[in-house]
């Protein structure tokens, strides 16, 4: 059994086995998420934005995007395992970027989750990971919510 601690300061936390980011807080933005835990209305979409800096090329990159209950991951449908280049652009966040992605240049992801009203009002722990190709940690965190009505 394993837990996870979040320091009620950060509302966003690193993977464990993720790459390193730093200020989390800075670099994502989740809607109305101004405190932790998140709050997930049921049927209303969410916005999550993220400043990418890469510390390598990455020729294709992979949403994985879950909650997790129990230590048991739930994919978020239609986010889990879809491809994250149509979300990712320049760092004007307006410009498309296309994959491959280069070492060293900033870039900005932008991407919804639809919280569905079949799911039930919990909490949970969400992890939104990008991985690249070679199944490498691209980005990723974790951060605490509630899903509600």
């Amino acid at each position: 059994m394993s837990f996870v601690v979040y320091s009620s300061a950060a509302i966003f936390q690193q993977c464990r086995n993720g790459a390193e980011i730093g200020d989390l807080d800075s670099k994502v933005s989740v809607t109305r998420c101004t405190k932790a835990p998140c709050r997930l209305k049921k049927g209303t979409q969410v916005d999550v934005d993220m400043k990418l800096k890469l510390d390598k090329d990455v020729q294709k990159i992979v949403n994985l995007v879950y909650a997790n209950i129990a230590g048991i991951p739930f994919p978020f449908i239609g986010v889990d395992n879809t491809n994250a280049c149509p979300n990712i652009y320049e760092a004007d966040g307006t410009t498309k970027a296309n994959c491959p992605l280069k070492a060293g240049k900033e870039y900005v992801y932008k991407n919804k989750i639809n919280v569905l009203d079949i799911y039930p009002r919990i909490k949970v722990i969400v992890h939104w990971e990008l991985q690249g190709s070679d199944g490498s940690s691209v980005f990723c965190f974790e951060v605490p919510a509630r899903i509600t009505n």
